[in-house]
């Protein structure tokens, strides 16, 4: 199967002009803020783009860059219920969002790709890309191939560096069949951890916990400065942590992701299955902290880093109704559905009294309903693997078991030694 796959390739700059780009991230934040006031305060979406055009010291076509971006992201928060409301009074550098050749342009020379960014009117910030050599690779790949398409790019500051993320689309990239999938992954996402298992015909071959707790507690940390900075009121303050948050997850779960399809890869014709959870955040009312945590968390991103790190790797991806996955009993003979077999991190069988992971069993039951949509056999599963445990830290994965010996293969946790919180 042939589809468009995009990918973000981040390369550093080495900028003649700096100050000109600074001037110009502040500029766009100008547009930025703008495009809201003006949505807020009832003006026509289509009627705003002109009106800035003329208004802002910017190229026109990185004007409607940034207001279409700032519309997007009210769009996407009107589509959940006015959560998480772009503001139109945050302060400091936003960045330039630019189509390739008009807002900006690359060029292949012997010493390297030299760029060129329209910052200001006529007044263009020009050097030579700096990257990895597989992101430089790509790029000149894409530079001169049909086959791809250079498209969108942000230039942006981080960590006090200048940096241009480009998206490059291969336009005829080819993805296997899901019918033609041997073995089935099913993915559980969860608040600290992703807990994946992969099953064929024949029997359950492997299962994995990726643990990512540094997300949950720095999301936490952030939030109740945020929540002091509000009641200060300084709002100023509050903006720049929640921007320091948004960056340190999406750089998080773009690991997490990686060491996802990583870990897929290693099978023999693998597919990528998850919950559809589309509806999720229409069925959850836990009260109002706990609401908080949960409508927050960033499910989609995570399996959209996943689903696209894994179509470039040839890998389908597809979803089941997630109905039961976590309560259900995933052994064969019992399959018992009941909200108390869950309790926190252990998941215990009322029926049969067998004990696992919590997340890892309802990852199994998501591989045999993904088995089941593909109408193959879905093994008998008397007994499970060890539950291994990944722990994604500043320096990769670290192995960490999560049972002692007495529950491997055929055995049952007796309370006092075996799935460990």
């Amino acid at each position: 199967m042939e589809k468009s796959l995009t990918k973000t390739l981040v390369f550093q700059l080495q900028p003649e002009k700096e100050r000109l780009l600074s001037d110009a991230y502040h500029e766009a934040r100008w547009v930025f803020n703008q495009t809201i006031q003006l949505a807020k305060d009832g003006m026509d979406w289509d009627d705003i783009s002109p009106r800035l055009e003329d208004e802002a010291d910017l190229v026109k076509n990185t004007t409607q860059r940034i207001v279409a971006k700032a519309i997007d992201a009210l769009e996407q928060s009107y589509d959940r219920d006015d959560y998480n409301m772009p503001s139109h009074e945050k302060t400091g550098p936003y960045p330039l969002r630019m189509n390739f050749t008009e807002g900006y342009n690359l060029t292949l020379e012997d010493d390297g790709i030299h760029y060129r960014i329209s910052a200001k009117p006529y007044n263009p910030v020009k050097g030579t890309l700096r990257g990895s050599p597989d992101n430089l690779e790509l790029l000149q790949q894409a530079l001169g191939s049909d086959e791809w398409r250079v498209g969108t790019a942000e230039a942006m500051t981080r960590n006090g560096n200048h940096e241009l993320h480009i998206n490059v689309t291969h336009l005829e990239a080819t993805v296997r069949d899901t019918h033609d999938a041997r073995t089935v992954v099913g993915v559980d996402i969860n608040e600290d951890c992703v807990a994946l298992s992969a099953l064929r015909e024949d029997d359950i071959v492997d299962s994995v916990v990726i643990d990512y707790p540094e997300i949950k507690q720095k999301r936490h940390r952030y939030f109740t400065m945020r929540k002091r900075m509000q009641n200060a009121g300084q709002t100023a303050f509050d903006h720049v942590f929640e921007d320091k948050e948004k960056r340190y997850v999406h750089d998080q779960l773009h690991q997490v992701s990686r060491r996802i399809v990583e870990w897929v890869q290693q099978f023999e014709s693998p597919l990528v299955v998850f919950e559809d959870l589309k509806h999720m955040r229409d069925s959850i009312d836990y009260g109002t902290r706990m609401n908080r945590r949960l409508h927050s968390l960033p499910f989609h991103k995570l399996r959209s880093f996943v689903v696209y790190k894994a179509a470039f790797e040839g890998v389908p991806s597809d979803d089941i109704d997630p109905t039961y996955t976590s309560q259900t009993c995933s052994f064969t003979g019992c399959e018992h559905t009941a909200r108390s077999n869950r309790r926190k991190n252990r998941f215990k069988c009322t029926a049969c009294g067998r004990q696992d992971h919590a997340d890892r069993n309802p990852a199994v039951n998501i591989a045999k309903k993904g088995l089941e949509s593909l109408n193959r056999n879905v093994p008998a599963l008397k007994t499970l693997p060890t539950v291994r445990k990944l722990r994604q830290q500043a320096s990769g994965c670290v192995n960490q078991p999560t049972v002692t010996h007495p529950t491997v293969r055929g055995h049952q946790a007796d309370g006092i030694v075996g799935v460990s919180d």
